[in-house]
């Protein structure tokens, strides 16, 4: 009997929140956001992102893209976020992550593939979920995914690793 290989669809499911539906402490990390981008250096893109990141412990971490003349050697805003508060504080959990981009944008946010991967991981590693919120970047909106399978449904993990 040959087996059913069905079609399978996967939709991305983001809800839009003006800043006044916000929690007070998800405003305060938008704005922090918004803050960050003035610390990008985007010579080459002229495309300033910030994120901030709201941990377990109440602290909020932020960065912002670095760009590097030799291209591959940037990172963007998201990661440098993660990765310091990785570096920073071990073992806290990631609640939320808000991105902002420049204001004259005509799209929302949308993190790379490598910044979903990077955020996967951290959310697997702590076996709960990372809100993200992207920023429209003309109204006082953002689009909420309550945790990142709605943005990377087939996200890869270490349970596709073999065993040791």
């Amino acid at each position: 009997m040959k087996e059913d290989y069905s079609k399978i669809e996967v939709t991305c499911s983001l809800v839009p929140q003006s800043f006044d539906e916000l929690k007070s402490r998800e405003l305060a990390l938008v704005l922090k956001a918004k803050q960050a981008r003035v610390t990008s250096h985007s010579p080459y893109s002229n495309y300033s992102v910030g994120a901030a990141l709201l941990l377990g412990n109440g602290e909020i971490v932020s960065g912002s893209n670095q760009e590097n003349a030799a291209y591959p050697s940037g990172l963007c805003a998201e990661r440098t976020t993660m990765f310091a508060a990785g570096a920073l504080y071990p073992g806290v959990n990631f609640e939320v992550l808000a991105v902002a981009i420049p204001d004259t944008a005509e799209n929302l946010p949308s993190p790379c593939g490598a910044c979903l991967q990077v955020m996967a991981e951290y959310q697997f590693k702590q076996e709960s979920p990372l809100k993200i919120l992207l920023i429209h970047p003309r109204e006082d909106i953002v689009y909420v995914a309550d945790k990142l399978q709605q943005m990377l449904p087939f996200a890869f993990n270490q349970s596709h690793l073999p065993k040791k």
